[in-house]
């Protein structure tokens, strides 16, 4: 740029303003049809969630179908319960700016961890069945908000353009590479 006065401009764009992340385990006590002899199997399906914003936190707010399949009747027969879970989330948010134009927030809820079943056990009562659930949430809370740009008054340089796009990659350029380079391997 020349030696004039630096520009700037104010760009009005959709950013990220908060950003949180939690992980949780929760434990729920499913009671089956028979008195349980033991614990076959445990699995989480139809999981569902929405997300708001709520002060400087998002509430996450969702359910799932957990699923047990046990013995009984000492374990001659088997049988899958099923029982569908409500839970709530509160994830606190950092890095939040204070310049948000406009109270219009988008928010972005993503289970980085689906619920997952860490343990699924016959309570000391021996009739119900105690399940250890993990699950872990990003949250992004993305609003208005102003940035500077500086500017150049003399516009685009074509000339820096055709320098740009002509700058190609000859064959032998390829033959020097190395092709263990991303997997590690380094040859001796």
């Amino acid at each position: 740029m020349s030696e004039k006065e630096v520009q700037f401009r104010e760009i009005v764009t959709k950013a990220v303003c908060g950003k949180g992340r939690k992980f949780s385990e929760t434990k729920h006590t499913i009671t089956p049809e028979d008195q349980p002899a033991s614990i076959l199997g445990c699995w989480i399906i139809n999981h569902k969630y929405t997300s708001a914003k709520k002060g400087d936190a998002v509430e996450i707010s969702g359910n799932y179908d957990i699923n047990i399949w046990y013995s009984y009747s000492g374990n001659t027969k088997t049988n899958v319960a099923t029982e569908t879970v409500a839970y709530s989330d509160v994830i606190p948010l950092v890095m939040q700016e204070s310049d948000i134009l406009s109270e219009d927030l988008e928010v972005i809820a993503r289970a980085i961890q689906q619920p997952n079943t860490l343990e699924a056990l016959i309570a000391s009562n021996g009739r119900d069945v105690d399940v250890q659930v993990e699950r872990e949430f990003l949250v992004e809370v993305i609003g208005e908000t102003k940035m500077a740009v500086q500017v150049n008054p003399e516009g685009t340089s074509d000339e820096w353009d055709e320098e740009l796009w002509e700058k190609t990659i000859e064959d032998e350029e390829f033959e020097d590479l190395d092709p263990n380079f991303l997997t590690g391997e380094i040859e001796e």
